[in-house]
């Protein structure tokens, strides 16, 4: 029930996320319907059919991982002072965040198998003259157990995974478990677990209003509050961005380069076994599909440290404070959005590829590859912009702060436009070449 009522009461902005969510939900749903519509329809082709539900996986991942980023900018089920001293500590608020990742989910399956029905013709008439009786499999009966399992993949996955994200640290258990194993101390357990994660739960933030920690010897500085209805109230933290790993810009690269190696490998082998890849493509040895995957992984690895980079690059050869900002902004920023550039790059080079050898005039084309492939586009750029969104709450506070000493509203947009800038000139180029490097195996 709370999580349904935060779902009711969030912001017209979150609402609309979680709508992108359930879409994409419905659109992953319906493609691993036509998977088990293709399997009833063709039941002497069974690899083929295990094929296009492997292939299912691809917009799967793109959709837990907006499902992912929605999660972590959603403000209802951000950690709050004195929630903890209610039962809504950091595990409480976690399931809330699995669960209305499941809510929204299971909205989109329950769409997907709808309008499934709908097309089969099972709720009404045979719609659209039964042009899609053939891939549904419409005169036959639709196993109701695997059309549940398939359309169940989707939430389950996405809520384990948005579970496992925002799951609370040990030392939060540890806390949690204190009251339990000192009994004659028990409520100073409890006021100890309100104090420290009452405050900033799981993103790992200070206590605000002026809070001593434990065995400081100084005051931890607050978060400048705003005044809400009269009243003074201090926003609710953020989580923690993911660590910045230095050694995941040289992984990133070698998997890269070992991805392009095997494409050009795969390309010299006349003897390989052949993939079918999605209908209007041609087939492929099966190394090239690891190529693809190893250079995605590698763009994906990369991509923070490649942001890193660029927020050091902009601070070089003896910067001024428009150009410091920028900068200092990017490196901070780098573990937010440096994942889902890297993955938008990924999957820009495909396109590319795609785009670059997709027959119009094959009849085998249909419009399932065009919805996969709307899928996964549409999710990686919504993650990107949710991780952008995300980076601005973060800095809300910095931006504050800088404009109560007077900096002007213009160097704070020119800032974020160098900002801007620094990346594209770093990443289009770069998108460009893996993605002219990525086809020239399937173009000989």
């Amino acid at each position: 029930m709370l999580a349904l009522r935060l779902t009711r009461s969030a912001h017209p902005a979150v609402q609309l996320r979680r709508l992108l969510v359930a879409a994409a939900s419905a659109a992953t749903g319906f493609l691993l319907l036509s998977a088990l519509g293709h399997a009833l329809a063709h039941p002497e082709a069974s690899p083929a059919s295990l094929l296009r539900l492997a292939w299912c996986t691809v917009p799967l991942s793109a959709t837990v991982h907006l499902a992912l980023a929605v999660a972590r900018t959603d403000p209802g089920t951000r950690p709050r002072p004195g929630l903890a001293a209610i039962g809504l500590g950091p595990a409480r608020l976690m399931a809330v965040s699995a669960t209305t990742t499941a809510l929204s989910t299971l909205l989109g399956s329950l769409l997907a198998l709808l309008f499934f029905l709908h097309l089969r013709g099972d709720l009404t008439g045979m719609p659209f003259d039964g042009a899609a009786a053939d891939f549904l499999a419409a005169d036959r009966p639709l196993p109701l157990p695997a059309a549940l399992t398939l359309l169940s993949l989707v939430p389950v996955t996405a809520s384990v995974s948005v579970a496992l994200m925002l799951r609370p640290r040990d030392a939060f258990l540890a806390a949690q478990a204190a009251p339990r194993l000192f009994g004659g101390f028990g409520s100073f357990g409890r006021q100890e677990t309100r104090e420290r994660f009452g405050t900033y739960g799981r993103s790992g933030a200070r206590p605000a209003g002026g809070a001593r920690e434990a065995g400081s010897g100084e005051d931890t500085p607050t978060q400048p509050s705003a005044p809400v209805n009269g009243t003074e109230h201090t926003p609710a933290p953020l989580p923690d961005p993911p660590p910045l790993n230095p050694t995941a810009l040289p992984w990133g690269a070698a998997l890269l380069a070992a991805g392009l190696a095997v494409e050009g490998y795969a390309s010299r082998t006349t003897t390989a076994a052949p993939l079918p890849l999605p209908t209007g493509l041609p087939t492929a040895p099966t190394a090239v599909l690891l190529g693809w995957t190893l250079t995605a992984l590698g763009l994906a690895l990369a991509g923070p440290g490649l942001t890193h980079l660029c927020g050091r690059l902009l601070q070089a050869a003896r910067p001024g404070a428009l150009r410091l900002l920028a900068g200092r902004g990017l490196m901070e920023e780098a573990s937010r959005i440096g994942r889902p550039l890297g993955v938008v790059c990924a999957v820009a080079s495909g396109a590319y590829t795609m785009a670059a050898l997709y027959d119009p005039a094959d009849p085998s084309s249909g419009p399932l590859t065009t919805l996969g492939a709307t899928v996964v586009a549409g999710c990686t750029i919504a993650t990107l912009l949710t991780a952008a969104v995300e980076a601005r709450q973060a800095r809300a506070a910095t931006t504050a702060a800088l404009l109560r000493l007077g900096a002007p509203t213009r160097t704070l947009r020119t800032a974020a436009a160098m900002r801007t800038g620094a990346l594209l000139t770093l990443f289009v180029p770069l998108t460009a070449v893996v993605a002219e490097l990525a086809s020239l195996p399937l173009a000989r």
